[in-house]
């Protein structure tokens, strides 16, 4: 069953796969070519452009408006709708809609679940693409031209609202990167944060190794079990777990609390370094919080305590950020797969260091720009969900708009 007024098309009779091409040997006009690369997944922004002259193979064209989407299976949520003339990579579709359709609207409704869906039964092992056979017979519920062009005006809002939260966020995360640079390095260029009594911190910044400030280091434990009573189970945190200066607990796995150490149970304010892990994941660190009760870690994080003149804070900053985390790339040994960082290297790295009041105030400061950061993540979330339920009512027909033709069902 369709509304009133709609019809039930197959995909493939209201859009074509556009035919124009473009061969940079035989043409004189430089346009500007879109490589999957340059979509943004799931958001529909376009992220730059190669010039075609540069890339000597035949291209699909497209017009300001066209609908573009790429096929190739890993890269199904990146589709854009270009405000130019260019040419794009093979790898992507650019879809020919017929007089059933605008471009506003089929742009929508080729983010949907359902449509995704079908794009995902894929042609091919090696790189499976999205085949034009299956998506092109999918029937899609389809209103009057004049409630699409209200519909995708509807959806559109969103569109910006959710465009212009990603750019806050961006922008947010400049600001910080600019901060930590100038915070974490000394390099204040006359420039210091203020202290307790309202007066700029003074006086130059110490240059210490690792090894003059850490009162002890300590693996973790090496017990696995799996499949027991998950009455007697203490969580445990693996390298996966970690993050470059913070946690993720999907795939927490366990072991009995019966066989961990008492001392090998985490404390808030805890120093967790990962030393063995991919040459681009070894490194990571992170502060423990107390995010869960009782937890362990095993023996590829090493928890380093420091002495009273340390925020622990601040050295996690340094060494997950700039010029800190480059360092820390630089150190791992190993074979191409595992690679470690040992303590005997570790110990021997400098960090810029200011007296711990100091330490303190930019680790305040630094948190206050997460915390913007992590709000508007929330909001554009948010706007995420909201619009998707939105599309789910009016791209359905389930909630009607009114246009000058029809009144709202």
């Amino acid at each position: 069953m369709v509304p009133n007024g709609w019809e039930k098309k197959v995909f493939g009779e209201i859009v074509k796969l556009s035919k124009a091409k473009y061969n940079p040997m035989k043409s004189d006009t430089c346009l500007p070519c879109i490589e999957l690369e340059h979509l943004a997944q799931g958001t529909g922004q376009i992220l730059g452009s190669a010039p075609a002259s540069s890339l000597a193979s035949i291209k699909n064209k497209f017009q300001a408006g066209d609908v573009i989407f790429g096929k190739l299976r890993p890269y199904l949520r990146k589709y854009a709708k270009p405000t130019f003339e260019g040419v794009c990579s093979t790898e992507i579709w650019v879809f020919d809609p017929t007089n059933k359709v605008t471009n506003p609207y089929l742009f929508q409704f080729v983010q949907t679940d359902k449509f995704i869906s079908e794009a995902n039964k894929s042609a091919g092992s090696k790189m499976p693409r999205a085949d034009w056979g299956v998506v092109s017979e999918m029937l899609v519920p389809l209103p009057p031209i004049p409630e699409q062009q209200k519909v995708a005006k509807i959806l559109s809002t969103w569109d910006k609202a959710i465009s212009t939260t990603q750019c806050l966020i961006d922008n947010s995360k400049q600001q910080k990167k600019a901060l930590m640079q100038q915070l974490l390095s000394g390099a204040h260029k006359g420039k210091r944060l203020l202290d307790d009594s309202g007066k700029p911190f003074e006086g130059k910044w110490k240059k210490v190794k690792l090894d003059d400030v850490v009162l002890s280091t300590q693996l973790g434990t090496s017990e696995r079990t799996k499949n027991i009573n998950e009455s007697s189970v203490i969580p445990l945190i693996k390298m996966g777990n970690l993050t470059w200066g913070g946690f993720n607990f999907n795939k927490l796995e366990t072991i009995p609390k019966s066989i961990v150490d008492n001392n090998l149970i985490l404390q808030h304010g805890d120093f967790l370094f990962n030393t063995r892990n991919t040459p681009d994941l070894v490194g990571k660190s992170a502060v423990w919080k107390g995010q869960l009760t009782e937890v362990t870690f095993d023996n590829n994080i090493n928890r380093i305590t420091f002495d009273h003149s340390v925020n622990t804070d601040f050295i996690c900053f340094y060494l997950t950020h700039g010029k800190g985390k480059s360092t820390i790339n630089s150190l791992p040994a190993g074979s191409t797969s595992v690679a470690a960082i040992y303590w005997k290297d570790l110990k021997n790295i400098k960090v810029p260091l200011p007296v711990v009041s100091e330490q303190s105030k930019i680790i305040s400061v630094l948190n206050n720009a997460d915390r913007e950061i992590e709000l508007l993540d929330q909001q554009l979330a948010d706007l995420k969900q909201e619009k998707k339920a939105l599309m789910q009512q009016l791209l359905t027909g389930k909630r009607r708009v009114k246009t000058n033709d029809t009144e709202a069902a």
